[in-house]
C-alpha cells in the first residue's frame, strides 16, 4: 500500500474520509468510517433503533458524496417520503463538521420496522416513496448545485447506484452499512461505515500494467470490495488502512490524504435571534412556553435557546 499524503495521514479508524486509488486500474474509492460522531448525532435524540440504522447510513452516504465534489461551504443530504420517517437531514462542510437529524412517528416505526435488527436499512418500510436530494451550497456562490434521487430500492445504497447509473451514467459500487457495536470497554456504540468505487470517465480506456481488459478489472474491483462484511465495515479494530489492505491489496492501494470528521452544530443564538426578529408576532407567540418565554429548541444537536419578554424587546427594538 502507497501513500501520497503529506505529512501525517494515519488516522484511528474513526470519523475519517479515506480517498484511494486501485494502482492496477486507476479505480478510485473512498471509504468512509463515522465512529463517535455517529454515536453521537443518535444518542443526542435517543433514536429507536430503524431510525438510527437508517440515519447511520445517511451519515456514512454524505460523507462518500460529500468527498467526491470540490467545494468550499456545505454539502446536505435529504431525504423526504411519505413512510414513517418522514424527513432525514444530514451536512457536512467543507471543515468536516457534521450534523445530522431524522423527523418520524415512532408507533409507525415499529410497525414498519419490528425486525431492525441485523442488515441494512429498509427504505421501502421507512422511507416509502418519495426522493433523496443532495445540494452543494458553494461558499459566495449565487446558485446552488442540486441533485434529485427517486428513492427506488430496498437499501439507500441501491437508490445511489440507480442514481449513478441513470443520471451520471458513471459505474459505481456501494456499500453502506451502519450498526450498535460492542467496543473494547464493554459499551455498545453506533458506528457506520460507508464504501464506494467509481469508473471515472476520464479513466476510461486506460489500461493497467498488466494489460488486463478495463472491464475485467472493474468487475473484479467491484467483486472485491462486495467481499468487504457488514461487520468489517463497522469494526472499530479495523483500521481504514487495514480494510483497504485486506480488500484491494493484490491490485495495489494508493491512499492520499484523509479528511477528519467532527460533531458540530453552526446553531447559535445570534440565527436564531435573526429567524426570530424577522417572524411576524402571531407565530412568534406559538412558540412561547407556559412561563412566557420563547424557547427555540435546534432540530440538529437539540440545544435550547430562551428568550424572556425583555430579550423579544430588544429583538423589535434593533
Amino acid at each position: 500500500m502507497t501513500s501520497e499524503s503529506s505529512g501525517e495521514h494515519v488516522r484511528g479508524p474513526d470519523d475519517i474520509i479515506q480517498p484511494f486509488m486501485l494502482e492496477s486500474s486507476g479505480v478510485r474509492g473512498r471509504l468512509v468510517r463515522v465512529g463517535e460522531v455517529a454515536d453521537t448525532i443518535i444518542r443526542r435524540h435517543d433514536y429507536p433503533e430503524p431510525v438510527a440504522r437508517l440515519l447511520g447510513e445517511m451519515l456514512a452516504l454524505a460523507g462518500l458524496l460529500s468527498a467526491m465534489l470540490k467545494y468550499e461551504g456545505i454539502f446536505t443530504l435529504q431525504t423526504s417520503g411519505d413512510g414513517p420517517v418522514r424527513l432525514m437531514v444530514v451536512d457536512f462542510t467543507s471543515e468536516g463538521a457534521v450534523r445530522g437529524y431524522a423527523q418520524y412517528n415512532a408507533e409507525e416505526v415499529a410497525r414498519a420496522a419490528p425486525d431492525a435488527a441485523g442488515g441494512n436499512a429498509d427504505v421501502l418500510r421507512l422511507l416509502g416513496s418519495g426522493q433523496l436530494a443532495f445540494t452543494v451550497d458553494h461558499a459566495g456562490a449565487k446558485e446552488q448545485y442540486q441533485g434529485i434521487v427517486e428513492l427506488q430500492g430496498r437499501t439507500l445504497a441501491e437508490c445511489m447506484h440507480h442514481y449513478f447509473q441513470q443520471s451520471e451514467q458513471i459505474a459505481s459500487g456501494i456499500r453502506l452499512y451502519a450498526d450498535r457495536v460492542r467496543e473494547a470497554d464493554g459499551a455498545a456504540r453506533w458506528r457506520a461505515g460507508g464504501l464506494i468505487l467509481q469508473r471515472l470517465p476520464e479513466e476510461a480506456g486506460a489500461k493497467d500494467l498488466e494489460g488486463i481488459d478495463e472491464d475485467d478489472a472493474w468487475r473484479r474491483a467491484v467483486i472485491l470490495m462486495s467481499s468487504c462484511t457488514n461487520r468489517e465495515l463497522c469494526d472499530p479494530a479495523l483500521t481504514p488502512y487495514e480494510l483497504l489492505f485486506r480488500l484491494f491489496h493484490e491490485d495495489g492501494v494508493r491512499v492520499y490524504e484523509s479528511h477528519g470528521l467532527e460533531d458540530r452544530c453552526r446553531c447559535s443564538r445570534t440565527r436564531v435571534a435573526n429567524v426570530l426578529r424577522a417572524m411576524p408576532a402571531e407565530e412568534m407567540s406559538d412558540l412561547k412556553a407556559d412561563d412566557g418565554t420563547v424557547q427555540v429548541t435546534c432540530q440538529f444537536c437539540n440545544r435550547l435557546y430562551v428568550f424572556d419578554d425583555d430579550d423579544i424587546a430588544a429583538l423589535h427594538a434593533s
